[in-house]
């Protein structure tokens, strides 16, 4: 069964959010915990968190996954940037875990010139510090697609930050179809392929949810532009491949597809479900 949703607000409540997913045909869904550009979170309500994981399990939601602000990075060479990065990831850890979210998505960052194997190390410090006992979320490190200085753009680099971390068994990939077809990964005329290396490299155990968006830009560009499904460089027919691959298929997907309103989404997601009939 096809396990699919897209990013929305909570600014109406989490239940309310759940509810609206539904309305658009979907099954899971990412939210950020916070604004998007990384202020203060507002206070959890705890009746409102348990009403949605109510109304999530009684509805046979997949797991839903709690987005990281994009504009933290990690691995900062200023030390107020990666205080800030780590300050907002550690709430954002102890606020899904009281809301029990199973999974936290995070882009792991910049090296700015300092070069890909610090801003490795760094993000991996970072990691270090903030998977405690005191939370019991599973992180996930998005596969990003390599524009500017960003580090996690090829499995080897994801890798490394995974075998840096003491606790890795609480840290995960979400694989962003956009992100690894820009990175240079064949996902359309070779599929297989990349999963094979993806396995060989990281392991397929890892991969617990999928960002499933096209490209606006050719396969190895570095370029981090989505597009509407079918309407880039992945195309339809690669797009259902990705989708009735019997590795992918039970995963949950998200769509992050450049579209304004959530009408927009219930058709896509229609059109998406379409392609495992």
């Amino acid at each position: 069964m096809l396990h699919i949703g897209c990013h929305l607000s909570p600014s109406d409540g989490l239940l309310n959010m759940a509810k609206t997913a539904s309305n658009l045909g979907a099954d899971t869904f990412q939210f950020f915990s916070r604004n998007p550009r990384g202020s203060k979170a507002k206070a959890l309500d705890r009746n409102d968190a348990d009403a949605m994981l109510l109304y999530l399990s009684e509805n046979a939601f997949a797991p839903v996954l709690v987005h990281a602000p994009y504009t933290l990075n990690p691995c900062a060479e200023k030390p107020e940037t990666a205080q800030f990065a780590e300050l907002v990831m550690r709430e954002d850890l102890i606020r899904c875990t009281a809301m029990r979210t199973p999974f936290y998505n995070f882009h792991p960052g910049a090296h700015v010139g300092q070069g890909i194997v610090i801003g490795i190390e760094k993000t991996t410090a970072l990691l270090n510090r903030i998977l405690t006992d005191e939370t019991d979320t599973t992180v996930l490190i998005e596969t990003m697609a390599g524009q500017g200085s960003e580090i996690g753009s090829t499995f080897e680099a994801v890798k490394a930050i995974i075998e840096g971390v003491e606790r890795n068994d609480r840290v995960g990939v979400c694989l962003d179809t956009c992100h690894v077809f820009a990175a240079g990964y064949d996902i359309v005329n070779d599929l297989d392929g990349v999963l094979t290396i993806f396995d060989r490299v990281i392991g397929l155990d890892r991969l617990k949810f999928i960002h499933l968006n096209d490209s606006m830009f050719a396969c190895g560009q570095h370029k981090d532009r989505h597009a509407p499904i079918g309407e880039g460089f992945i195309g339809l027919d690669g797009m259902r491949r990705i989708v009735t691959h019997p590795v992918l298929k039970e995963l949950p997907f998200c769509l992050e597809t450049p579209h304004e309103k959530l009408e927009e989404y219930a058709e896509e997601i229609k059109l998406v479900r379409r392609m495992t009939e």
